[in-house]
């Protein structure tokens, strides 16, 4: 980090204490929680661990990913199994829909492995889900967290003309570490994918990004520049933890002080929303990013 923000950074030993979760209670979350486990439902929230699973499905929102959990990229921060994937379930649209119906989800994120085996890279089932739900669940809001297709625009397209109330692409990461981080994907191209979509006529778009990686407040900073200049509408700002020892190590904890600095510096450049603290994730408050 710049040195002006070196105070809001901590080395990594052992985890601080605002990156202590408590255990998800509340009523709600017992009943879905019970749904999740009598019809065996997948959903990323249990699967990844979320830590904000409790308040998610509070407030009736939860995170679904499809096109099966072996991904054809090989992410240095990702926890997905890396392989040759199994063949499309075309069925799978139905059991999204059917378990976000049994779940009685109001707002479902949906998302899924990058799928570059595929001629389509998935996208004629990510449209068939996205019809599906609609179908079984006309009140449920969705929110779409999509590859970069490669930036091939007519895989693109499938996405915006079933008209998710929200789509979201992810940056992850400043521009610098991308070759790093996301191996496969490209910073200039995941920025063209988040802006060719609003100039389609994407109702509302979405990025994210996790800090901790070894970026300075300016990379930071200008990640967001970016990103506002691409029409983003809303932007996630959450901490980098390592899901093993394989994966990249976290180089700095980030405090409190400087999520919310960051925070203050996407509302003046102009985002409708800005979901920033360490256990923001891509999914978190997204029920409220759709007005």
């Amino acid at each position: 980090m710049s040195t002006d923000a070196a105070v809001n950074v901590l080395p990594p030993k052992g985890k601080p204490k605002w990156l202590r979760v408590k255990l998800p209670t509340g009523k709600k979350y017992t009943e879905l929680r019970g749904l999740v486990d009598k019809y065996k439902l997948n959903t990323i929230c249990t699967s990844g661990s979320c830590p904000n699973m409790g308040e998610c499905w509070g407030e009736g929102t939860a995170t679904f990913m499809i096109l099966g959990n072996i991904c054809t990229r090989s992410c240095g921060f990702c926890g997905v199994k890396t392989g040759r994937p199994e063949s499309v379930d075309w069925d799978e649209p139905e059991k999204v829909a059917r378990s976000i119906k049994i779940m009685n989800i109001k707002h479902a994120v949906l998302t899924s492995v990058d799928r570059d085996d595929l001629k389509d890279m998935g996208s004629i089932i990510w449209a068939e889900t996205v019809k599906a739900v609609r179908r079984m669940n006309p009140s449920t809001t969705l929110e779409t967290l999509i590859p970069d297709f490669q930036g091939v625009t007519r895989n693109i397209d499938r996405i915006v003309a079933v008209a998710p109330e929200v789509i979201s692409h992810n940056m992850e990461t400043v521009k610098r570490l991308t070759r790093e981080v996301r191996i496969q994907a490209k910073y200039e191209r995941s920025l063209e994918v988040l802006r060719y979509m609003k100039e389609q006529g994407a109702r509302r778009t979405k990025s994210g990004i996790m800090l901790g990686l070894g970026e300075t407040e300016e990379e930071v900073i200008e990640t967001l520049h970016d990103l506002r200049n691409a029409n983003v509408d809303v932007v996630t700002i959450g901490q980098y933890l390592q899901p093993s020892k394989k994966h990249l190590p976290v180089k700095q904890f980030i405090t409190p002080d400087q999520f919310n600095k960051y925070e203050e510096i996407g509302k003046e450049l102009g985002f409708r929303h800005v979901e920033s603290g360490a256990l923001v994730r891509s999914s978190y408050k997204a029920h409220k990013h759709i007005n």
